[in-house]
């Protein structure tokens, strides 16, 4: 069965913001998805009821605004570094639900971003952080709930969305 990812779902206007970025600067025979969040890379799809019910237990809160803090180079690629501690609380609160279960990289401690550009040369990742870097003040994007997507090798397909409250 294929695996599950997790996603942290934003606001609309913000996820549009980060797609234009992505479509601009990611390599077009690369881009399979939409600019994303990930808390979870690869959970057992045979776990996919269990996953449902966790996320929508824990996406019973209040909408929040998390912060872009920067931008950063990934070496042949550029992300936007995210910071909440909503988003923290309800990593650790899925992580401890499924310790059995996560793989060494879901496991670790999260490290919130949206990967803008990717899989490039090297080049022209410095020459897009510098260009994002220059002049780049923090600001906030609005998270609305928890994504839920079946990883098919390339592209996700979604399965459902636990949405905040508002």
């Amino acid at each position: 069965m294929q695996p599950l990812v997790v996603t942290l779902a934003l606001d609309a206007a913000d996820q549009a913001r980060f797609d234009g970025l992505r479509a601009q600067h990611f390599p077009a025979a690369r881009n399979h998805l939409a600019a994303h969040v990930t808390l979870f890379h690869a959970l057992p799809g045979e776990h996919e009821e269990q996953v449902r019910r966790d996320l929508a237990e824990v996406a019973d809160v209040a909408a929040y605004d998390v912060r872009v803090t920067r931008v950063r180079s990934l070496g042949r690629g550029v992300a936007y570094d995210l910071s909440a501690g909503q988003l923290d609380v309800q990593h650790r609160e899925l992580a401890g639900r499924w310790a059995s279960w996560l793989t060494a990289q879901d496991a670790r401690r999260l490290s919130a971003h949206v990967t803008v550009q990717n899989k490039t040369t090297p080049q022209a990742a410095r020459s897009l952080l510098e260009q994002l870097a220059a002049g780049f003040e923090p600001f906030d994007v609005r998270a609305t709930g928890l994504a839920l997507w079946r990883y098919l090798g390339g592209p996700w397909e979604p399965l459902s969305v636990s949405e905040f409250q508002d």
